[in-house]
């Protein structure tokens, strides 16, 4: 057994996202999560590199990820710790973005950065959830939100 299991946390690998979140190419912003907690907490990653598509128009002299994608990416990790602690079927169900508050930008993030988004639950009631984000590169914070999702019925 791992230490990571061992002390509660779990790893969710790139085939298990794409089960649990409708996201694709070009707009899956997370690679892998790791020390997923249950209700409580988990660390997406996404391995940026100069082939993102949007690096082509932002900006094409000084590479930064655009920071409504940076929130994406938190959210999106936000909705893989939604869909595995309620174990959602994304067969008819999906996990939307509700809001986002306190948003703030504090470094760019650049091609060959490694992306790590610390998301935490705040509260949830039943299919809706607040959570508090944090996306890091190294020790420097790229941003910081807080941001709720809430899970609906699709046809």
């Amino acid at each position: 057994m791992s230490n990571d299991v061992a002390a509660g946390e779990v790893s969710i690998d790139i085939s298990e996202i794409i089960k649990r979140i409708p996201h694709r190419y070009p707009f899956l912003l997370v690679d892998r999560a790791e020390a997923y907690r249950a209700h409580e907490s988990i660390v997406g990653v996404k391995c940026v590199t100069i082939n993102e598509p949007f690096f082509q128009g932002h900006f094409p002299e000084y590479a930064v990820m655009p920071g409504v994608l940076i929130v994406e990416a938190m959210a999106q990790t936000g909705a893989v710790l939604m869909s595995k602690s309620l174990d959602v079927d994304p067969a008819g169900k999906t996990i939307l973005f509700a809001s986002v508050d306190n948003c703030r930008f504090r470094n760019p993030v650049r091609p060959g950065d490694v992306l790590r988004m610390y998301v935490k639950v705040l509260r949830a009631r039943g299919g809706l959830f607040k959570f508090e984000g944090k996306a890091m590169v190294g020790d420097k914070i790229a941003a910081e939100a807080e941001f709720a999702a809430m899970l609906v019925e699709t046809p």
